[in-house]
């Protein structure tokens, strides 16, 4: 598949929006220098401000003009693991504008393995960069705050339409899931701490940084940052959704088809379901769950149905990191 990527560069530096795909799901993408260009992303989104933005760069060579004392740990997680799905949050670069960082101090960098993404952000390097020459472009996921995130090009189409200058359709993700957050910004010597999930798992970290992550609430030496997906309440569905456990969904089923509930099934371990009038089926290892499942819960929503029945999931182990979106659906589809 061929890629106008000149067109994509010169929407960008021009401050507009480009869609594009990375390993995990389609990004916004803007000039994550130019705070014009960046409040584009939080009005097509409906994001809050205060939000702070992932900043995307073409290779960990850039990372210097980005962030500010890097720990030496912050460089040896980039060799491992960039390009990848791995976020590492450090402290604000002085041209680092407000805008991307919700206000905060830190920022947060990765660079994407997707070859598309990849390509992206190289052409827009090779072609100066964007505001003061930086390099870097600020893309989250691709799809209204709050809602499913998108992991195929049609979902930004039906989610943001024509707030985007530019969709570059690089097929479905192969991840499907948000990178996982590491903080480094307590700095050299302080412990790194696990503030999103995602498909590198903390033993993982641990095999390079010499020790596991500690989850964010444990963690001492200041206040947490605030990333993106930390909310109670996020990727949901429109439809109200309910996790439930393989033995009583037979039980579930039977007594909302006697009260005439339209309802859709999202299932991985469980036999055939019956009474259910959309019904859908993931492989029953974590990842390939998680590639199926935003797309999987987007087509389950538009569905027209009462409600959405989602088969539980281990939460913990290899399934931690889709267990904690499944969760935030849930919660999310009934916080509206």
């Amino acid at each position: 598949m061929k890629h106008d990527f000149t067109r994509a560069v010169a929407f960008l530096q021009a401050g507009e929006l480009v869609a594009f795909p990375t390993e995990t799901v389609y990004g916004l993408g803007a000039d994550a220098a130019n705070p014009a260009a960046v409040a584009k992303i939080f009005t097509a989104k409906g994001r809050p401000a205060d939000h702070p933005l992932i900043v995307h760069l073409p290779g960990s060579d850039c990372l210097g003009r980005w962030a500010k004392d890097v720990p030496a740990v912050a460089w040896k997680l980039a060799e491992a693991f960039w390009p990848g799905p791995l976020t590492l949050i450090l402290g604000r670069g002085p041209d680092v504008p407000y805008a991307v960082t919700g206000g905060q101090e830190t920022v947060g960098l990765r660079v994407p393995s997707h070859p598309v993404a990849l390509e992206l952000l190289r052409a827009f390097a090779q072609a100066g960069g964007g505001s003061q020459g930086m390099c870097g472009v600020a893309a989250p996921s691709a799809n209204r705050f709050g809602r499913i995130s998108p992991t195929e090009a049609v979902h930004v189409h039906a989610e943001l339409g024509n707030s985007v200058a530019m969709v570059i359709d690089g097929g479905p993700c192969h991840v499907g899931i948000e990178s996982t957050i590491i903080d480094l910004s307590g700095g050299e010597g302080q412990p790194l701490r696990l503030l999103r999930p995602g498909h590198i798992t903390p033993e993982e970290i641990a095999g390079v940084a010499g020790a596991l992550p500690e989850e964010a609430w444990l963690g001492e030496g200041g206040v947490v940052p605030r990333v993106s997906g930390s909310l109670e309440a996020h990727y949901a569905p429109r439809t109200p959704l309910r996790i439930v456990d393989g033995p009583q969904i037979v039980e579930l089923l039977t007594r909302l088809k006697r009260e005439g509930k339209r309802v859709g099934i999202l299932v991985c371990h469980q036999a055939e379901i019956p009474f259910a009038e959309v019904s859908l089926r993931l492989p029953a290892n974590p990842e390939s769950y998680a590639r199926g499942f935003y797309a999987a819960l987007r087509e389950l929503d538009e569905a027209d149905c009462d409600l959405l029945v989602v088969e539980g999931i281990p939460a913990s182990g290899v399934w931690s990191a889709v267990a904690d979106r499944l969760r935030r659906a849930a919660f999310g589809s009934h916080s509206r």
